[in-house]
């Protein structure tokens, strides 16, 4: 049986963080396999409000990967993302290339520190929270931290990108 690995332990996403000089928080929690919806879950498990918590998705843009990091609760719309990054037409990311390109697994892939810099849009609700919640890396660990800290280290941007289920 895998031991569960303690909420400090080191993902490329916190050691991204602490070499930036960024405050943040980890906090871990234990991953149910089954879960349908790995950021609800988080949300569910930390207690907490869902509008600050927020997941990271692959999309293809005109041919070319970009992150979108929307609340949990809401889906990523990918006409707004393909316009806040100049491009025409958007798609998911297949899973796999998702995997592939950042290094991370589907349901624990963290914006930050992954193996290829993408672009990366958060969603502009995320302006109304001092801190929000992103995957640490791993399912079963999230990070606290600014959302401008979170733009900072992904060299990111703001934009209306999420809409509602």
């Amino acid at each position: 049986m895998a031991k569960r690995a303690d909420a400090s332990a080191g993902t490329p996403a916190t050691v991204a963080l602490s070499r930036a000089g960024i405050a943040f928080t980890a906090l871990g929690y234990d991953h149910d396999p089954r879960a349908a919806a790995y950021g609800l879950e988080a949300a569910e498990k930390l207690g907490l409000d869902p509008d600050r918590v927020f997941k990271t998705l692959l999309a293809s843009v005109d041919g070319a990967l970009a992150v979108g990091i929307v609340p949990v609760a809401m889906q990523l719309d990918l006409k707004a993302l393909a316009a806040a990054l100049g491009g025409k037409r958007a798609e998911m990311a297949d899973p796999a290339v998702a995997e592939r390109k950042t290094g991370y697994v589907v349901g624990g892939i963290s914006p930050i520190g992954q193996k290829t810099a993408l672009p990366t849009v958060l969603d502009e609700s995320a302006i109304l929270h001092e801190t929000i919640y992103v995957s640490g890396g791993r399912r079963g660990l999230d990070l606290e931290l600014a959302p401008d800290d979170l733009l900072a280290v992904t060299a990111g941007r703001y934009a209306p990108i999420a809409r509602t289920r």
